[in-house]
């Protein structure tokens, strides 16, 4: 596993955000998050990437233990996270976001526009995506488009493990469909893909292993070969504790 978590915990004050969760991350599988508003899954991956610390359980890069102090800690792992807003400013051209805070250097530390350009544009195609001009401001990009360069964006600068904060949330059905095939290609690069999302719809097609959050707790994690969809979307609808409750029933 390149990023794993064994029993993780995580309270502020007397909230208890997250309780005993473990799940890992391997190199060229998509593992999914899942759960409604209030799971835990922001907790989760705000200490994947270095913004909380955990405070009870461990967290392994590699099989050796870390805490996480800052997010550049968990970027210096390889650890990339890309969040619902992308941190990407929508005047500036595709290639200047790509590089945003990175840019390549020439002598006396002049920026390097022809080379920015060009990298960025082989960067986007070798991950098959089709960006007419990377000089057009990437506000005119639609939803889809932004996230496949935000993605684009981590896998260039080094992310082994890429995390992704409900990237289809606010995507209509063609657009989530672009994002999804993506995430696909990141995977069959050789990375650790961690898909956070409440819809198992999403989650399904390009899943391997899919954790489920409730109030902070986990209901289990699960292969793909294990679960079928209408029970994945069971489970998050609440379908064991349905199950439960109509076993109590019955005894009584």
């Amino acid at each position: 596993m390149i990023l794993e978590t064994r029993d993780i915990g995580k309270t502020f004050g007397s909230v208890l955000a997250l309780r005993e969760v473990s799940l890992g991350v391997a190199a060229g599988q998509v593992t999914c998050v899942l759960g409604d508003n209030g799971a835990g899954k922001s907790t989760l991956i705000k200490i994947l990437s270095g913004v909380h610390q955990h405070d009870a359980g461990t967290l392994l890069v590699d099989g050796q233990e870390v805490r996480f102090s800052s997010p550049r800690e968990a970027l210096d792992q390889g650890i990339a996270t890309v969040y619902q807003d992308l941190a990407m400013i929508p005047l500036m051209s595709v290639w200047r976001n790509f590089f945003l805070g990175s840019e390549p250097r020439k002598s006396f530390g002049r920026f390097d526009v022809a080379l920015a350009k060009k990298v960025a544009r082989e960067e986007l195609w070798a991950m098959g995506i089709d960006i007419r001009d990377v000089d057009q401001p990437v506000g005119t990009l639609s939803g889809g488009e932004r996230q496949s360069v935000a993605i684009a964006r981590a896998v260039h600068f080094g992310a082994r493990v890429l995390i992704l904060d409900e990237p289809t949330s606010a995507l209509g059905v063609k657009q989530a469909g672009v994002v999804l095939r993506y995430i696909a290609r990141a995977r069959d690069r050789g990375l650790g893909v961690v898909f956070i999302t409440h819809n198992p719809h999403h989650a399904y097609p390009v899943g391997d292993r899919f954790l489920l959050l409730n109030r902070g707790t986990s209901l289990g994690e699960y292969g793909k070969a294990d679960i079928a969809l209408e029970e994945l979307t069971a489970k998050m609808a609440g379908g064991a504790e349905l199950e439960q409750l109509a076993h109590e029933l019955k005894r009584e």
